[in-house]
């Protein structure tokens, strides 16, 4: 099965109509109806947009591989647009060296402990 063909079956499954998947995902109508009528597969830019409009790992999309088999198990995948806050975070994270990821960790653990001890957290 392709990752076109493997779309068009989770919408089925779901019961989305290409209309609700588009607004999911950004990608135009007719984009998605190429994809069916050509037999082609989306652009790699598309995957994780796509991955979160479904609801499946980019693994499953892209191989078939179900979630609960042991390949990639306890793999999970979050989605952050560029130019956000978070995104910006884990990039200057990514960047860091070992020892500097690890004291950057434990002063966020610290903070979010305090916040939740003194009941100013963000819930």
């Amino acid at each position: 099965m392709t990752v076109g063909q493997r779309i068009f079956y989770l919408l089925e499954e779901k019961n989305m109509t290409q209309v609700e998947f588009s607004k999911r995902t950004g990608i135009a109508t007719t984009t998605i109806s190429d994809w069916r009528k050509k037999n082609t597969n989306p652009g790699s830019e598309k995957i994780m947009a796509i991955c979160a409009a479904l609801e499946v790992t980019p693994e499953y999309l892209l191989s078939g591989v179900c979630e609960d088999s042991e390949r990639g198990k306890d793999v999970d995948y979050l989605v952050l647009p560029q130019g956000t806050e978070e995104r910006v975070l884990i990039e200057l994270f990514n960047d860091m060296e070992w020892l500097e990821r690890s004291h950057l960790l434990e002063y966020a653990k610290e903070l979010a402990q305090k916040d939740h001890q003194d009941g100013t957290g963000a819930d």
